[in-house]
């Protein structure tokens, strides 16, 4: 065994050596962990040599991660947020949100390597008794799953294999709420001022609200009655173009009165008090509660305006240029059919046998003949 002289004489931060029967082993701290590894060999100068490679990783460490050693899931995420930032993609924040709020507290100080099945399992227990949805839940650990990617790409890698992170089913998760047009024209009436073009927008564009936040007066073609969104506000990063039409033009006239009589230098076509429009969206609960709508948000405009281009006859291509979908999956995801979208399918139908069926059959009884069921025996060919 090793000496209390030879314990003594090694400084601190130095790790320890200690033999356990004839082989040594070695002990060294990681952020403050403690690491415990066999030298698998009976030799002391061969523990001693092993030793100051970890401890050589470990002052490695604190400047770049260093493979399979003291890896943690913090480092992971942090490499998930690098890449965002070098991206440049607009929803960094919300993963540094994600990150602060639920990932760091549960899994920041667990090093990759340890991460099993089992903490997942957990974690997803407890987000759920905190009442998050599964949507939510798979958002946050999405960060995690794509850390363990990134780990993977880097050269050298920095974790030699990445834990199955299930999805969650979203399936019960898909908000189906839209407007009927008497609807639309009632919440249009109940809203404050500031937020009437808007839902008006949203209702005959499908636009997002974040790409309407950020539009701005000098996109506005008047004379040809157009609206251009650059790249650097839509979501896709790519430029595109929306039709001014119907009742849009009037509440855009009533929009640029406001904006002359109170903020003539806020260059955003809306605002609310001098200010870029909020996601609060201020009056807009209220207005719902006045119309009778109830659970009704401003993404739901965009299931609608998909849904009444699709019963307009719209081509899918200028559909989703119009509204922004990129790929036809999303696009019907908002497609949503309703009760009315039923009947008029049933109505159509209906005139569609109608005209096929213009009378019974030579030697057909008809349902009024008294025969009830026998007329289906008869036409079986039944006796």
């Amino acid at each position: 065994m090793t000496s209390m002289a030879e314990k003594k004489r090694r400084t601190r931060g130095a790790g320890r050596l200690w033999r356990r029967g004839n082989v040594w082993y070695i002990k060294y701290y990681v952020d403050g962990k403690p690491e415990r590894e066999s030298t698998h060999s009976k030799n002391r100068a061969d523990a001693e040599r092993l030793l100051k490679v970890r401890l050589g990783e470990v002052a490695a460490a604190r400047h770049t991660l260093v493979p399979g050693r003291g890896v943690t899931i913090r480092d992971l995420i942090g490499l998930v947020i690098s890449d965002y930032k070098l991206s440049k993609l607009r929803s960094l924040q919300d993963v540094e949100w994600r990150a602060e709020k639920h990932l760091y507290p549960t899994f920041g100080s667990l090093r990759a390597c340890d991460l099993t099945t089992r903490h997942i399992e957990k974690y997803v227990q407890t987000r759920r008794s905190c009442e998050a949805a599964d949507s939510t839940i798979n958002r946050e650990l999405a960060i995690v799953r794509r850390g363990f990617s990134l780990a993977m790409q880097n050269v050298p890698p920095l974790v030699s294999s990445a834990p199955f992170i299930r999805k969650l089913s979203e399936s019960d998760n898909v908000r189906q709420g839209f407007l009927e047009d008497d609807q639309y024209c009632a919440l249009r009436g109940a809203l404050p001022d500031h937020l009437k073009c808007l839902c008006v927008f949203g209702y005959h564009l499908g636009m997002r609200l974040g790409e309407l936040q950020k539009l701005r007066w000098d996109q506005i073609d008047w004379k040809a009655g157009l609206i251009k969104l650059g790249g650097r506000i839509t979501k896709n990063k790519q430029p595109r173009t929306a039709p001014i039409y119907g009742e849009m033009r009037q509440w855009l006239e009533f929009q640029r009165h406001r904006h002359s009589e109170t903020y003539p230098d806020n260059p955003h076509v809306f605002f609310y008090q001098n200010r870029v429009v909020g996601d609060h969206l201020k009056g807009w609960a209220e207005a719902c509660n006045t119309a009778k709508i109830s659970a009704i948000l401003f993404h739901d405009l965009r299931r609608t305006a998909v849904r009444n281009m699709e019963r307009a006859g719209f081509p899918r291509s200028v559909a989703k240029a119009i509204s922004g979908h990129k790929t036809d999956s999303v696009y019907n995801r908002y497609d949503i059919v309703s009760t009315q979208d039923i009947n008029l399918a049933k109505q159509r139908m209906e005139d569609y046998l109608k005209s096929l069926r213009t009378g019974p059959k030579t030697g057909e009884k008809g349902p009024s003949d008294g025969q009830g069921s026998a007329v289906g025996v008869q036409v079986l060919g039944i006796q």
